[in-house]
């Protein structure tokens, strides 16, 4: 039988906040601003880019943004990953 582990709220708010840390220093290496990448996954403003980059007012990336955003950066996923 697997042993069952609870995260609790303070854990996974961390991995939200490694998440959008590794998002945002892979941005900035390949020198895209929070508004180009906002407008190249969909969206018309910078508040999902830096909101979640910063785990915001509770926002966070979820995996259709996590997704889009390597293909815009030209990286794995699992970069976004690193570290947790």
């Amino acid at each position: 039988m697997l042993e069952n582990y609870d995260y609790s709220k303070d854990e996974i708010k961390e991995i939200y906040k490694k998440i959008g840390n590794n998002v945002k220093k892979i941005r900035k290496e390949k020198g895209i601003s929070q508004l180009n990448l906002a407008l190249a996954i969909g969206h018309k403003a910078v508040g999902v880019i830096s909101n979640s980059e910063l785990c915001l007012q509770d926002k966070h990336f979820n995996i259709e943004h996590l997704v889009k955003i390597a293909k815009v950066l030209e990286v794995n996923i699992k970069d976004f990953f690193e570290d947790i």
